[in-house]
């Protein structure tokens, strides 16, 4: 179930690996219509590294649901699932292919955290980043009225020739007499 508001944004998934690439999309679909831009590759892999985690270690089942939320200049990416044990951050092996993910969301993220749902069994694992405010359209369109050049004022002098507005000095040719 996909839930926009103005600034909020809810799916519902199984985490398999086929919806985790939907998320994907929709995650970066929600960040262009919120012209965050800036922030799609990193809110994408955090978001990515969370549904594996509960791909891979969430029971009893792999259901979740993914929050996009924007408030006060703040994106923050949350992933509820079923599994009560909070993750924990490990120092991974570095030519390990697993083990990373929390890692991964702490690098690209300005804060993150997990924490247990009050009255509500499972979890939430959550991460933000910084948003700019978007750019405000102007509040009416701006005239710009070009006027033409003016014309260059010749005054003729048999020593030299002037032209106004310009600043531009010229010597007039002399004629033999």
């Amino acid at each position: 179930m996909i839930s926009p508001s103005r600034r909020h944004c809810t799916v519902e998934l199984q985490a398999l690996p086929s919806r985790i690439r939907q998320v994907r999309r929709i995650v970066s679909a929600q960040l262009r219509y919120w012209q965050l831009d800036p922030l799609i590759d990193r809110a994408v892999l955090g978001v990515t590294e969370l549904l594996s985690n509960v791909h891979r270690h969430a029971q009893p089942d792999k259901a979740c649901t993914v929050e996009l939320e924007l408030r006060l200049g703040r994106l923050t990416v949350s992933v509820h699932d079923n599994d009560p044990r909070l993750p924990v951050l490990t120092a991974a092996d570095p030519l390990g292919t697993c083990g990373r993910g929390l890692a991964l969301v702490e690098a690209v993220s300005e804060n993150w955290g997990a924490q247990h749902l009050a009255g509500i069994a499972g979890k939430v694992v959550w991460f933000s980043l910084h948003a700019a405010d978007p750019p405000l359209p102007p509040a009416h369109p701006v005239r710009i009225d070009a006027l033409p050049a003016p014309e260059p004022v010749v005054i003729a002098d048999p020593v030299r020739t002037f032209v106004h507005g310009i600043g531009a000095q010229a010597t007039a040719p002399t004629t033999p007499g």
